[in-house]
């Protein structure tokens, strides 16, 4: 269940070798596409929990999150990035490298799967 609501549009790539999470819990979502609202502009922008953040929050944030987390979830702690299919990969570069900082070293990228 999404505890989020979702403040981009973002239209997830398509792949192959699909897998399912196995601790929601310990999973921290970030979205990234283009806002909804017009008024916030037309480039890409990171969203996590409720609200649009810049890149360098990121690592702040999941500090505090590996910092409140139990110590079960602290071994499984891991980002799902659903970023929409056009963004640049300069911004998931930047995330990639914020989650390293944080030490949260398990990423997932959200994908559809590809028909043929």
């Amino acid at each position: 269940m999404r505890k989020a609501n979702v403040l981009v549009k973002y239209k997830v790539p398509a792949g192959t070798e699909l897998t399912k999470l196995t601790h929601r819990s310990a999973t921290t979502y970030i979205y990234v596409g283009k806002p909804m609202d017009p008024s916030e502009g037309s480039e890409s922008v990171v969203q996590l929990n409720d609200k649009l953040v810049n890149v360098k929050d990121i690592e702040g944030y999941m500090k505090h999150v590996r910092k409140s987390a139990s110590d079960e979830d602290k071994d499984n702690l891991e980002a799902s990035i659903k970023a929409d299919r056009q963004t640049k990969m300069g911004i998931i570069t930047d995330i990639k490298q914020a989650l390293r900082n944080a030490n949260i070293l398990k990423i997932n990228y959200s994908a559809t799967s590809e028909h043929k």
